[in-house]
């Protein structure tokens, strides 16, 4: 009985650790062969070396502790009738393959060669005992499967392939399989043959070169770009003498083998780390993600990028051997081809080290926020890195033939308007150097875009809405100035003052359609003799004059700001504008009129502008004339002397000169489009379907994803993966200008574009 009952617990045990099904599937790869990055998220992956077993397991599978594999070859392969070793066809080696004359070479031919791992043949070999059937180039069935093999290809695949490899091999519409399978000759060609001394330098270098084109041909394919881009890095270490490391740019990925290899040597032997190795650093880890105006803008970013740290490390930063040594390993694309280590001399590995790291990543994250304004325009719709309003958002260390062009043409024209017309242009002429239509009216964009180009070419502007609380307006004028603001000016609280004076001072002005230069003179001693104004100051304000006294005036806007005003602050605004309309020694009526006009707006009585103006003049000695006389002063050869109370009023006046300010020198307009783009935000705050709105949702939860994953959750909605990205970027545009959703091989959602909509709802 005891000998049945272990025979029992002996068949349970054989059937839990022994039992096993394999189901062999057919895969089918598309055209831009993207499953050979993307794996189904119940999948189980196991690497053999180069080899990717891709496996699902159901419930009974995981309930018995066993897991069913699915491996896919495309179909099995046939059985050739060629005994001829198979021998590889250089380039200029003529053969016919069933009426197709193939002379590119790069391929092996024959019946037998066998594969280094896994199993059968190797999977480039081209076999012409096999069945092929004439196709065109762009045909595809099941048989080309994630791992593709000539062996196992159906007849009509197999002619298809023929037809590429005898065309010039660039078609863009041609399986990303055929192309894999040339690739895996090459890649054996290389990691086989030439280890084995088999493949002189000059073919190398030609292999070299072919598959340089082929990443520029395919590389719009993920896995074309990624898996060549290795294969270069390799080549660059297996040959560096025929190959240069500067002929290859470093992949972006923490498995960039050319970049370990040179960090590594350099720190080695104890050299600073060189501006375009430290850019490659930040590009090539993977403790850290470039933001999307880094990717967007790739070129300015790695431009400005070593041009910033140039300024701060100056030769670079020294970093210290570390103790992890360096492991140079690749993983072929081949199915048939083995891993491959690659032999060198004892190195650290610095890439895996954070704490330098953490110093490249400030400067990065300070460039990618200096391209941020350029990267949201760039990433409209219809917009072009040759706008002139692009180019006006790169910073100054990044520069263009076409910005330099623009720049040039600008200053040449506003040198001319400043010598002549001391830089009083119309908003007209100064717009046609955006070189786009005049818009009907000037918000905030429009704006910035006067302002940028100005600040680009060392200028300034007057009225700047920012510093002078006022805006030019179509039809009008503005004054360009030499020097301009700077990206660091901030208006003091003189130069408020003084602004605030010249404002009202100018509207007396201008009263009688002329300003007499005993005005201007007043006006213009307010700047000059004021200390505590800075000489950029003083610059600014000069221009600011020159544009109110060159503008109608309107008392609109004003009204409500001054009824605001206390009883000490409507007194400081009357005796500016008095003693401005004293400055040329006579009171024209319709001076008079607006005097009285702004004493009834301060609230003030306005039947004491006649004795106001009497006790001011009386005070200077000067003698009254009836009105519409002259005021002739003791002085009247040199003109009328300012009166020194101006002068001190923002000393003995502050406080409350600066509550004026508070209501009287603001902006006067509302601006349209920010109303506009409120009721925008408010329309489209709910604009999204339920379906986008649950993607959306689900994509939020991190910040990178898999093209396939996002594919993935796009069919679980229902949803198509362009249209659905498109829709939600869309809806984004309409919210912040700026699309929340990146796609560059992998797709990547912009966190702070989710911040900027989070505050919009």
């Amino acid at each position: 009985m005891e000998l049945l009952v272990l025979l029992a617990i002996c068949w349970v045990l054989y059937l839990m650790l022994f039992k096993k099904t394999t189901t062999n599937t057919k895969m089918k790869n598309n055209s831009t062969r993207k499953s050979h990055e993307s794996i189904n998220s119940n999948s189980q992956i196991i690497s053999l070396d180069s080899s990717h077993v891709y496996g699902s397991s159901d419930a009974n599978d995981i309930n018995d502790g066993l897991a069913t594999f699915n491996i896919s070859y495309g179909f099995e392969e046939e059985k050739s009738k060629n005994t001829a070793h198979g021998v590889w066809l250089k380039p200029g080696e003529i053969i016919s393959l069933h009426g197709i004359q193939i002379s590119g070479g790069n391929f092996y031919f024959g019946g037998k060669l066998d594969a280094i791992e896994g199993y059968g043949t190797e999977a480039s070999l081209v076999d012409d005992s096999l069945p092929i059937e004439t196709e065109e180039l762009n045909f595809e069935d099941e048989s080309l499967g994630y791992w593709p093999k000539f062996i196992s290809l159906s007849p009509e695949s197999r002619g298809a392939y023929l037809d590429w490899l005898s065309s010039d091999r660039n078609a863009s519409d041609v399986p990303m399989g055929y192309v894999f399978m040339y690739f895996y000759g090459i890649e054996r060609r290389i990691l086989v043959d030439s280890i084995n001394g088999e493949v002189e330098s000059g073919e190398f270098i030609s292999l070299f070169t072919e598959v340089k084109r082929l990443k520029k041909t395919y590389g719009s394919s993920y896995s074309v770009s990624n898996y060549m881009q290795k294969f270069l890095e390799l080549m660059c270490l297996l040959q560096p003498d025929l190959v240069s490391i500067e002929n290859v740019k470093y992949g972006h990925n923490s498995e960039s083998i050319l970049f370990k290899h040179r960090l590594a040597s350099i720190v080695n032997a104890g050299e600073p780390i060189p501006k375009d190795l430290a850019l490659a650093w930040v590009k090539c880890n993977q403790f850290y993600n470039l933001r999307t105006a880094a990717r967007r803008c790739e070129t300015e970013f790695d431009h400005l990028f070593e041009a910033r740290y140039t300024k701060k490390y100056k030769y670079g930063i020294v970093v210290k051997p570390n103790k992890t040594r360096l492991r140079i390993d690749y993983s072929p694309a081949s199915s048939t081809l083995r891993g491959f280590n690659l032999t060198q001399e004892d190195l650290p590995d610095p890439s895996v080290l954070k704490t330098p790291l953490k110093k490249l990543i400030v400067i990065s994250d300070f460039c990618t926020e200096e391209l941020d304004a350029y990267s949201r325009y760039i990433g409209k719709k219809e917009a072009s890195r040759e706008d002139v309003a692009a180019l006006l958002l790169l910073p100054d260390n990044v520069t263009s033939p076409e910005n330099l062009k623009v720049i040039k043409k600008f200053t040449e024209w506003a040198n001319q308007e400043i010598e002549n017309n001391k830089g009083l242009v119309s908003v007209s002429d100064f717009w046609k150097h955006m070189g786009t239509p005049l818009p009907n009216k000037l918000n905030k964009k429009e704006l910035e875009l006067i302002a940028n180009l100005a600040n680009k070419a060392g200028y300034g502007i007057a009225p700047d809405n920012r510093y002078h609380h006022e805006k030019p307006k179509i039809g009008g004028d503005l004054v360009i100035f030499n020097g301009g603001h700077g990206h660091f000016f901030a208006p003091s609280a003189t130069f408020n003052e003084v602004g605030m004076a010249l404002k009202l001072g100018a509207m007396v002005a201008v009263t009688d359609s002329h300003v007499d230069d005993s005005e201007l003179a007043v006006l213009e001693k307010l700047i000059a003799h004021d200390i505590k104004l800075s000489p950029v100051e003083k610059k600014s304000l000069h221009g600011y004059l020159t544009w109110q006294l060159n503008t109608s005036a309107s008392m609109t806007g004003l009204k409500i700001r001054l009824e605001q005003l206390d009883n000490d602050a409507k007194k400081v605004v009357g005796h500016i504008i008095l003693s401005v309309a004293l400055a040329d020694g006579k009171i024209d009526p319709n001076e008079i009129k607006l005097l009285e006009k702004i004493y009834t707006v301060l609230g003030l009585d306005k039947s004491k502008v006649s004795s106001d103006i009497h006790t001011l003049s009386t005070t200077k000695q000067t003698t009254t004339i009836q009105q519409g006389k002259s005021f002739k002063t003791q002085e009247a050869s040199s003109g009328f002397k300012l009166d020194d109370d101006i002068l001190a009023l923002h000393e003995s006046e502050t406080k409350e000169v600066q509550n004026m300010l508070s209501s009287i020198f603001v902006d006067e307009e509302i601006d349209d489009q920010t109303t506009s783009n409120t009721a925008n935000i408010q329309k489209d705050s709910t604009g999204l379907d339920t379906c986008h709105q649950s993607l959306f949702d689900t994509l939020l939860t991190k910040e990178k994803w898999l093209r396939e994953e996002v594919d993935d959750l796009c069919k679980k909605f229902g949803l198509m993966l362009d249209g659905a990205i498109e829709t939600i970027n869309d809806w984004s545009f309409d919210m912040v200008d700026a699309p929340v959703i990146e796609e560059n091989g992998d797709v990547y959602i912009d966190q702070e574009i989710v911040e900027e909509l989070k505050g919009s709802l």
